[in-house]
């Protein structure tokens, strides 16, 4: 009964700290006026993205090592899962002054 009673405590601590396993998040970059919005500071491999053109243009989120290509008509969203870890810089096709960069940790 007494080892019982001193397990109790470290039973506890490890049901509260959970399996320590981070769980992939939603974000979304949005585009308006001719601009992407800020991308998020803490994204990590298996994050989605949704990518939301809220523009009357047509634009693309396009990686320059072209790890990804969504083409994004107005007023459309396009959903993607990171896959790789690292800084990701992107465009749009149409309109290469529109950039942005992600930096995605492991």
């Amino acid at each position: 009964m007494d080892s019982l009673l001193k397990s109790l405590p470290l039973l506890s601590a490890l049901l509260w700290a959970g399996d320590g396993v981070a769980s992939a998040a939603d974000y979304q970059i949005t585009i308006t006026g001719m601009k992407f919005g800020s991308p998020p500071a803490e994204l990590h491999v298996g994050d989605v993205i949704v990518w939301r053109n809220d523009d009357i243009f047509r634009h693309t989120a396009t990686a320059r090592d072209k790890s990804f290509d969504i083409d994004l008509p107005p007023k459309s969203e396009g959903r993607m899962t990171v896959a790789q870890a690292g800084a990701i810089d992107f465009y749009c096709r149409f309109h290469p002054a529109m950039t942005g960069k992600l930096d995605v940790r492991p």
